[in-house]
């Protein structure tokens, strides 16, 4: 599985999203998405125990998308 196809599985269950073709690499997550600051503070630490990394409060604040989120896991883990 990948890292996109994890992270969409993740904030399907997340947010309650049955149509997982409706998550993309270009997908807002506030604006497309609907996720609120509680949302983003649960997937952010399940980001953690999934990918075994410590996202900051200072790079969480700079992820608007599913695909900026993507790519900084991959950039993150040596698992790619």
């Amino acid at each position: 599985m990948t890292t996109f196809e994890k992270i969409r599985s993740m904030f399907a269950d997340q947010l309650g999203i049955g149509d997982l073709d409706r998550i993309t690499m270009d997908s807002d997550i506030v604006v497309d998405l609907e996720a609120d600051s509680l949302d983003i503070f649960i997937l952010i630490s399940n980001f953690d125990k999934e990918f075994g990394i410590t996202v900051s409060d200072e790079d969480a604040m700079n992820m608007k998308s599913i695909g900026d989120i993507v790519r900084y896991i991959d950039s993150h883990t040596s698992d790619k």
